[in-house]
């Protein structure tokens, strides 16, 4: 039980330390003092610990903490944003007031623990995906038909219905689009291919073994509280569900590796099928994950596979992608010190030849997004696995 406490408390702790690394925006406190205390408190990380390392136990646990918050009142709310408001300012409470929580809390915890999963929702991961689907749509003249795989509540299906702000290390900004929703983050290195106006997608379908009906408020009620607890993410997930209720996309039912081949037969024949999964293909696993490869060389169409995905659960030797693709070898360093990122990769498939490139790295919250310079998405060959 004590190597499980120790690898519990050090998933939280990496995932403190990429959501809210030092310099890290003020609204990010909470997010990172959340896990962290998790980490720390004897009670909350006995919790997490029992739960099975697949469900992502302290994560689990910080969105049931912040659920039952909610539903409680009290201290520990306070310090909890609201969509639309300011992040609660950051003081010496918050760790008493978790500790006390906890203790009065801890069987409905287990409790909610137990009967949920937890589901990261995060619109602002199409600040990634944008300019990889604009140098596809650049590279090849055919209307795109949008594959979100593991799509969740689906809100990764409309980026072409967002609007998006990229702020240049020269303090100049590149604009897409005109939206009520606006994503706006910070670049790092290069400035990524960002067009006038997002891409059009002819058709869009998404993909999931449980997909999220946002008509039902107990539902919203679990995805708000697996939202990072800082008031941007907060804001962006209120605003993006108001959006997909008022025209949902059409979503199926099923293993993002089994359902593939029958979804993609689906598409229109004079469209160009894009694959988009974001923090999904890092979860399934070796065998699963060989499997959609296998799945993917034998789809006999012309596909694009833009894939956001972390190394870290990989574990710390990690050296490639889900994708099959290297990444610099200072980013190797850089994980195993437990700086969590998401991997923004690219391969594509014509005529049964597959090449693919990595293009660059973001924030799990799309906070910053480091773009490699230099890089043309289909410039070399990936192997035809991880």
């Amino acid at each position: 039980m004590g190597d499980r406490l120790a690898q519990v408390a050090a998933q939280a702790r990496a995932v403190a330390d990429a959501w809210s690394p030092p310099g890290a925006p003020a609204s990010w406190w909470l997010t990172a003092a959340l896990l962290r205390g998790i980490a720390d408190d004897e009670v909350l990380l006995g919790i997490a610990a029992e739960l099975p390392p697949d469900r992502q136990p302290a994560l689990l646990l910080s969105a049931a903490v912040r659920w039952l918050a909610a539903d409680r009142g009290g201290e520990l709310a306070r310090y909890f944003p609201e969509p639309g408001g300011a992040q609660p300012a950051e003081d010496a409470g918050f760790r008493p007031a978790l500790a006390a929580f906890a203790r009065a809390e801890r069987a409905e915890l287990t409790r909610l623990c137990a009967g949920h999963r937890y589901q990261m929702t995060e619109v602002a991961r199409c600040l990634d995906v944008l300019p990889v689907l604009a140098a596809v749509a650049a590279d090849d003249p055919r209307p795109l038909a949008l594959v979100d795989l593991g799509t969740g509540a689906g809100l990764g299906l409309w980026p072409d219905r967002y609007a998006y702000r990229y702020r240049l290390p020269d303090g100049s900004e590149r604009q897409c689009g005109d939206a009520p929703l606006r994503l706006a983050c910070e670049v790092r290195g290069a400035a990524p291919p960002v067009p006038p106006s997002p891409p059009a997608i002819a058709t869009r379908v998404g993909v999931d073994i449980e997909p999220h009906d946002l008509a039902d408020p107990a539902t919203r009620a679990w995805l708000a509280a697996c939202v990072p607890p800082e008031a941007g993410a907060v804001h962006r997930f209120a605003a993006a569900v108001e959006l997909a209720l008022a025209d949902p996309a059409p979503m199926v039912r099923g293993d993002v590796v089994d359902a593939l081949p029958e979804v993609v037969a689906g598409l229109p024949s004079d469209t160009l099928v894009c694959l988009v999964d974001t923090y999904v293909h890092v979860f399934l696993g070796p065998q699963r994950l060989a499997a959609f490869h296998a799945v993917l060389a034998g789809l006999d169409r012309d596909v694009e596979w833009v894939s956001v995905d972390p190394l870290v659960p990989l574990g710390p030797e990690a050296r490639t992608t889900v994708q099959g693709l290297d990444v610099p070898e200072h980013w190797i360093t850089e994980n195993r010190d437990g700086g969590v990122f998401g991997v923004i990769g690219r391969v594509s498939v014509r005529d049964g030849v597959r090449r693919g490139a990595v293009l660059g790295r973001a924030h799990p919250s799309a906070a910053w997004l480091d773009w490699l310079p230099g890089r043309r998405p289909a410039a070399a060959r990936s192997r035809a696995g991880p």
